[in-house]
């Protein structure tokens, strides 16, 4: 299907908005009368040596470890510090530093975006994994295993800083 150039001209415009191809094809209709397939649309942009503008990257991995990283807010009560304590950065941990250790495992746990082992202050090796949702999991060696409560936060600390490592 030709288009005249004042036509042409509005597609390019459209694109430069960052519309789909989906909405492109629907304004052709609205506004030109001219029905085409979703492909005949992908073509015309193509024909007229346009990109469309990829949407902005979701990132949970990240959004999750911050939130879970982020200090108490004015008044909550935190297990691991009082209200307003910093954030340790990775290797200072709160009482003694260098205590959790924390690798990325090279072949990912089924069922994870990514896992790995860590091992707390008290010695325990346990293993970890991340899921498609932003899941963190702790498999303990023994049953009902709990961290001490100051390697937590370190280990939220030092796992966000890996997986920024990664690029997650």
């Amino acid at each position: 299907m030709n288009l005249d150039e004042a036509q042409r001209q509005k597609v390019v415009e459209w694109i430069a908005q960052g519309l789909k191809l989906s909405e492109i094809q629907n304004r052709l209709i609205s506004e030109f009368h001219l029905t085409m397939t979703y492909m005949e649309v992908r073509m015309l942009v193509d024909d007229l040596k346009l990109v469309p503008k990829d949407p902005e990257p979701v990132k949970h991995i990240e959004s999750v470890l911050t939130a879970a990283a982020a200090p108490p807010a004015a008044g909550a009560r935190s297990p691991v510090a009082g209200p307003g304590a910093a954030i340790p950065k990775p290797g200072q941990l709160p009482g003694e530093p260098g205590k959790v250790s924390l690798s990325v495992d090279q072949l990912t746990r089924p069922g994870a975006v990514v896992s790995g082992k860590v091992t707390f202050s008290d010695g325990t090796t346990a293993a970890w994994q991340l899921d498609q949702t932003g899941q963190l999991g702790l498999v303990a060696p023994q049953p009902g295993y709990r961290p001490p409560a100051s390697d937590v936060q370190s280990f939220q600390v030092a796992l966000e800083a890996e997986l920024s490592k990664l690029g997650l």
